[in-house]
């Protein structure tokens, strides 16, 4: 049975809408964004060509990669703009004690 494992990513007072924050979450380098929809999780490296998406930015929930300007959803890790064709793999958030916490399926 796979089980979602929380683990603490940074304090939600470090985030801003249009802000983009790379954090590490058990060995795992996990992007995540704040929109004024909400706080994101996605995987850190653009499935185009391995850029760090936290070097791009956000414009409301479309998160530019820095290298080629592909595109993707915040929300959901789909590719909106070429070259991007493969989604972003995505994870669960929440708050706890005002820290944002990442859930990884194990």
């Amino acid at each position: 049975m796979n089980r979602t494992a929380w683990h603490d990513a940074l304090p939600v007072a470090a985030l801003r809408p249009g802000r983009l924050h790379a954090v590490t979450v058990a060995g795992q380098e996990i992007l995540v964004g704040c929109t004024a929809e909400g706080l994101f999780a996605l995987d850190n490296l653009c499935t185009h060509a391995e850029a760090r998406m936290s070097e791009g930015f956000l414009r409301g929930h479309r998160l530019v990669c820095p290298l080629h300007g592909g595109a993707y959803d915040v929300r959901t890790g789909q590719p909106l703009a070429a070259p991007c064709l493969l989604p972003l793999g995505t994870y669960p958030v929440r708050v706890v004690d005002g820290r944002l916490e990442v859930g990884l399926i194990g």
